[in-house]
């Protein structure tokens, strides 16, 4: 089976992907991790994204889809992928679609993350990081253990993108560039909404159950 998730900044969408992962042995395909490791190989490809991010320009459609082609060529990942952060335009969809159908794969399933914005910004805005463990706390949902030397209150920090202006507009821009890509998943009937203000649990229970209801999987 091959999913694609979407939600926006702070829908959850981390926490669930690594659920589906470890649930049903499937591989999680981020582009941002796997530009940083192209970079880092500075193989050709690399050397050119990197100058196009130092260059403070948008990775092309055209780099992006070989790269995503290096993973879904290769037998070992066939029918297991979770693709996080892509396809990010209407373009990258069509043509995941195209590279798939060339390895005898396709897209099982679509799952979107609904969140609001009231309940994002306060996720966001009492969102903390400690600078010892990297651990990531909430002071409303999952406070830091008081009794914690590691994550003492001294050790948590802010991220410097955690500021109600920059969330409001991540979430407005998620809006904008996702709607035509959930309306072409929509269309072809792979589109599945999960209430991303349930518990943690309870929408674990919703994804596994939509996972197991598809006649997709492997």
């Amino acid at each position: 089976m091959n999913l694609v998730i979407f939600g926006p900044p702070a829908a959850g969408k981390g926490t669930q992907s690594n659920f589906i992962v470890n649930k049903y042995n499937l591989y999680q395909l981020s582009t941002g991790e796997i530009l940083r490791d192209e970079i880092k190989k500075k193989t050709p490809l690399g050397l050119e994204i990197e100058s196009t991010i130092n260059a403070g320009s948008l990775v092309s459609d055209e780099v992006l889809g070989k790269l995503i082609e290096k993973f879904i060529s290769k037998e070992e990942y066939k029918n297991r992928f979770i693709f996080d952060g892509y396809p990010r335009n209407l373009s990258q969809a069509k043509n995941l679609d195209i590279l798939l159908n060339k390895y005898d794969q396709k897209i099982n399933l679509v799952l979107k993350l609904i969140v609001s914005l009231e309940t994002i910004k306060k996720r966001i805005s009492g969102r903390s990081v400690c600078s010892l463990c990297g651990k990531i706390y909430n002071q409303y949902y999952n406070p830091a253990p008081s009794n914690s030397n590691c994550c003492a209150p001294k050790f948590l920090q802010k991220r410097s993108d955690d500021t109600l202006d920059v969330v409001i507009k991540r979430y407005e821009n998620y809006e904008k560039t996702t709607e035509p890509l959930i309306e072409f998943y929509k269309k072809i009937n792979l589109l599945k909404v999960v209430n991303g203000e349930s518990s943690i649990d309870a929408i674990k229970a919703e994804i596994s159950g939509l996972i197991d209801a598809n006649e997709g999987w492997l």
